[in-house]
């Protein structure tokens, strides 16, 4: 009997059909959109099965995929006693679709499969996606983000062959110490948990997934697992009827699929003492059938639980159930007995054939419902892929991003502001990893990781800092896993928070905050839920003002932090992290990416890189190939730095030059000859600081300075001009144990300055300003570039990596080298800047010098594209970034901005010709590239050392590899 395909409609039962449908009923949550033709099929495959095959679809028997032996005995339940349906558990995803697709062939009439898929199918099965637990989405003020979590879940269900999700839980988590329930539940809240109940059943339903509310009548105020006991609800009627029951009757006439029904004591609705309300008519047939009119099927909650199966031998607990009013019996303990049980009492006129019936076809409607009148085999190739999409990983950040609670914030301790000023600590509480938290950090600030082993030695260790983060981490591996703290954390917790402006950052449960005596020293407390990292990076994205504070506790902690607590903050417009698809950019595209670089090492362009893309704010591409060099001994890492070249014009030199026209110090007819005196009665005295940033002002391209410093015979180092120790006299450092003469610097500028230009009036790009514009910068701030650029830039923006003199701050082996100089200075130039000019001048010019990150350099490309702001600091105007960004000269060919490089204006330039002329960057010899796009908000980083080994190495600029990849990003764009 495979009737699996529809039956043909009659215009005979549309009269039929019609005439027995009452308006004032609450819909048939288990209508198809075509009742005609579902009750057609329902019909025909009910009148056509035996009493036992009738009764065998009352079972979903339960079955682990990963166990063989499981499967056996499915196979004789189909076989023995036609179970209309399987509860998949512990397993894998393809071994289930397997085993689905082999189960539907042998089954006459197709089975009804369900799942706890609470937060996804990795809630039993390996190798899928896990979405936040429901306290975790309790805290998530926008209900839409629900409904998008019971769609993507219903998504993987329903491609892996799954009709029924046993969700959503409603159950109403007022107990903090329900060891069953706890995580599983939205809240305490009943509004917020019925809002968020009816929100994830639509985006079920719109998947076509059929839903399961449960526990019924409630299981949130318990304090013992109905696994293993029976739980006892004792409350009047009253308060059950206006809390536990409250989400049911919102979700009833909102289509509810089905319920399940717990194995709970509830002494005021069953006056049997010890009957479960799983076994209890008056709970399920009075009160849910006839007095909430729910007309959906009703599901037992396992029926081989302590709770139900302790005094009940295995086959009664069946009859029991099924007498008082369940349609589907859940996980029996032995269907050939309880199958039989059942038989015998419709024999005996115990149950009568009506009763039969109503389950049986209740149970057909939902089949056909479930699109099981044509069934198809499960597709099991891309099957992994499909259950993790990159949708999916974009809703997971979405959910945790909206999740996170500021739950106190005193004095505005968050976002955290004002870096330059602040000396921060990270220190770890809980038994599980929180190194995804520490190294976000690290991504805004300089954080170290403080450990003692004696409360006494962390607490002096401490005293160095002035803000200290206290990360508490617990296992994600379930929601049932360990969540408080020991006594030991509860007491170094206090001291801390008593004697350092303190953050605590809670990756557990809420409830984990009950056991500590006072919050008075703790000055702020931000909830993640969760250690996932996805909740890790979130919370650190809250703690630095890069996206804003959004969630509210969904639960109640003491007196102090009720139901609904939640600051509410700005960003502060630091660079947030996340996926591409969260702004709009399709990750599968992106990895093209992947490959053209992995081509240009292997073609030995380049021995590695770092590729960062940022759009809307967010990095959304932040990737490391390669290594350091091609012997391999140091792969490249986010913390790589490497020597920004010519970008040190627009990181560096530029801002400082933008700063001093805001305050009216310098303007873009302000002459070479004002700014140095040095330039006065020279061929320079009158060139503009507009032309000469354009390279518009005929000055040389490049002058050799080195060379001079030669033996005109032997080409190598004169002793004239350095040393191999420093002294007085030559106390420049070029290079390890190389030091060239202290009046260098003055020789520069006497040879620019005597320099001819050039004869004709056209654009040449050139060093030569910037070499002139850092000795005016050190002159008026009478301080080097180094120490300038670190207080008005990358000390307030938290670009820690950024800088002159790497050597000086960062181990060697942090830092990836340039070239290995065999022409003058004979050694692996490694944490010393590549450019010789700026080498002679200490390693800090103008115009090369600088070191940074990718990430450190999209911080400052984003200030710009942020019109000068970032993290609540204003380093230049708007207007002025506009001023600067501006080609005045295009009618000529010239397509330069005032310091800014602009796309090209014909074929040849520094892009892929498809970005918008509103777009601004700058590359660098040693293999750099920045760009920011305020048109497509694209901000895009490439850094690598295309120079070592040998600076000859162009592989890497006539392929064009970096345009390639600019060109690969805007093909990403999706909207």
């Amino acid at each position: 009997m495979k009737l699996k395909q529809p039956l043909p409609s009659y215009i005979l039962l549309i009269f039929l059909f019609i005439s027995f449908t009452g308006s004032s009923q609450i819909e048939d949550p288990l209508l198809a959109e075509d009742p005609l033709a579902q009750k057609a099929w329902v019909d025909s495959i009910y009148d056509s099965m035996t009493l036992k095959q009738k009764v065998g679809q009352l079972f979903m028997a339960s079955i682990w995929s990963k166990n063989e032996n499981e499967a056996d005995s499915i196979r004789k339940q189909i076989k023995e006693n036609y179970i209309g349906g399987l509860i998949f558990s512990k397993g894998g995803p393809v071994k289930q679709a397997q085993l689905t697709n082999e189960f539907q062939e042998m089954s006459d009439v197709p089975l009804l499969i369900g799942m706890d898929a609470e937060w996804g199918l990795a809630m039993r099965l390996d190798s899928t996606y896990a979405l936040p637990w429901n306290m975790t989405l309790g805290a998530i003020q926008n209900n839409k983000l629900i409904e998008e979590a019971g769609a993507a879940i219903s998504r993987h269900t329903r491609r892996l062959g799954v009709h029924f999700n046993f969700a959503p839980v409603v159950d109403i988590n007022t107990n903090p110490d329900n060891p069953i329930i706890g995580n599983r539940s939205f809240g305490e809240d009943k509004f917020n948990v019925t809002e968020k109940a009816v929100a994830f059943m639509s985006g079920m339903h719109r998947e076509g997934v059929l839903s399961s509310a449960k526990h019924f009548p409630g299981h949130g105020d318990t304090d013992s697992d109905s696994h293993k006991t029976l739980p006892t609800i004792n409350f009047s009627s009253e308060r059950i009827d206006k809390v536990e029951l409250y989400p049911y009757k919102e979700l009833i006439p909102n289509g509810l699929s089905s319920i399940m029904v717990a194995h709970l004591n509830v002494p005021e609705l069953e006056s049997e003492n010890g009957t479960p309300a799983s076994l209890s008519q008056s709970i399920i047939t009075d009160i849910l059938k006839e007095n909430m009119s729910f007309n959906g099927l009703i599901f037992t909650d396992a029926l081989d639980m302590k709770g139900v199966s302790r005094n009940k031998k295995p086959g009664e607990v069946d009859l029991d159930a099924f007498l008082a009013g369940n349609d589907v019996l859940l996980m029996s303990e032995d269907i050939t007995k309880a199958s039989a049980s059942i038989v015998e009492a419709v024999n005996s006129g115990q149950i009568s054939e009506e009763r039969l019936e109503l389950s049986v076809k209740k149970i057909l409607k939902a089949k056909y419902k479930a699109g099981l009148n044509n069934f198809q085999p499960i597709e099991t190739k891309n099957l992994i892929e499909d259950l993790y999409t990159p949708q999916d990983k974009a809703l997971l950040e979405e959910l945790f991003e909206n999740a996170v609670t500021l739950v106190k914030n005193n004095k505005a301790l968050v976002p955290v502001k004002k870096l330059d000023k602040k000396k921060i600590a990270y220190v770890n509480f809980g038994n599980a990893d929180g190194r995804p938290f520490l190294e976000q950090m690290k991504k805004y600030a300089k954080v170290d990781w403080v450990k003692a082993e004696s409360l006494s030695g962390l607490l002096e260790k401490l005293e160095a800092y002035n803000y200290v983060v206290v990360g508490f981490h617990k296992p994600d591996t379930s929601p049932w896993a360990s969540y408080k703290f020991s006594d030991k954390e509860l007491v170094w917790l206090h001291e801390i928070a008593r004697k350092n402006k303190t953050v605590l950052s809670l990756f557990a449960r809420p409830y984990a905050m009950l056991d500590i005596k006072s919050f008075a020293n703790l000055e702020g407390i931000i909830v993640g839920y969760q250690n996932s990292p996805v909740a890790q990076r979130k919370v650190v994205q809250v703690l630095f003002g890069a996206v804003d504070a959004k969630g509210k506790l969904p639960v109640s902690i003491k007196d102090e932090f009720p139901v609904g607590t939640g600051f509410n903050t700005s960003n502060i417009n630091r660079l947030s992290y996340g996926s591409p698809e969260t702004v709009g950019m399709n990750s599968s595209n992106l990895k093209k990416i992947d490959s053209i670089i992995n081509y240009a090492i292997d073609k030995k362009m380049t021995p590695g890189a770092q590729i960062l893309i940022a759009r809307k704010g967010k990095v959304i591409y932040n990737k490391n190939f390669g290594y350091q060099t091609y012997e391999k001994e140091f792969p490249v890492t986010d913390t790589t730095i490497y020597d920004l070249a010519s970008l040190t014009k627009i990181l560096a030199t530029l801002p400082l030059v933008m700063e001093l026209d805001e305050e009216e110090v310098l303007n873009f007819d302000t002459k070479l000859g004002e700014l140095l005196p040095q330039m006065k009665g020279s061929n320079k005295e009158n060139i503009r600081l507009q032309d000469m940033l354009m390279h518009y002002g005929r000055l040389q391209a490049w002058i050799p300075f080195y060379i001079s410093t030669l033996d005109p015979k032997t080409k190598k180092l004169s002793s004239e001009y350095y040393s191999e120790t420093p002294s007085d006299e030559f106390n420049t450092k070029v290079a390890n144990n190389m030091y060239i003469r202290r009046d260098t610097g003055d020789t520069i500028i006497n040879i620019i300055k005597e320099s001819d230009l050039e004869k004709r009036l056209q654009y040449k790009y050139s060093d030569l300003p910037y070499y002139l514009l850092k000795y005016y910068l050190e002159s008026y701030y009478q301080s080097s570039l180094q120490n300038i650029t670190q207080e008005h830039l990358y000390k307030p923006m938290g670009a820690n990596y950024t800088g002159y003199l790497p050597h000086t701050r960062f181990d060697s082996t942090q830092i990836a080298p340039t070239e290995n100089d065999l022409l003058w200075r004979h050694q692996v130039v490694r944490g010393y800047v590549h450019d010789q000019g700026a080498a002679m001048q200490g390693g800090i010019g103008g115009h090369a010098g600088l070191f940074s990150t990718a990430n450190d350099v999209a911080k400052i490309m984003q200030t710009y594209m942020n019109g000068g702001n970032y993290g609540d600091e204003q380093f230049l105007e708007k207007e002025t970034i506009d001023k600067y960004n501006t080609c005045y000269y295009c009618e000529d060919n010239v397509r330069r901005g005032v310091g800014f490089d602009k796309p090209q204006l014909g074929e040849a330039g520094p892009t892929c010709n498809c970005v918008s002329m509103m777009s601004f960057g700058h590359s660098g010899f040693t293999g750099t590239f920045a760009w920011a796009d305020p048109e497509e908000e694209i901000v895009y980083v490439f850094l690598s050392n295309r120079t070592y080994p040998d600076s000859n190495n162009r592989k890497l600029i006539r392929e064009d590899i970096r345009s390639q990849i600019q060109k690969v990003i805007y093909e990403s764009i999706d909207y």
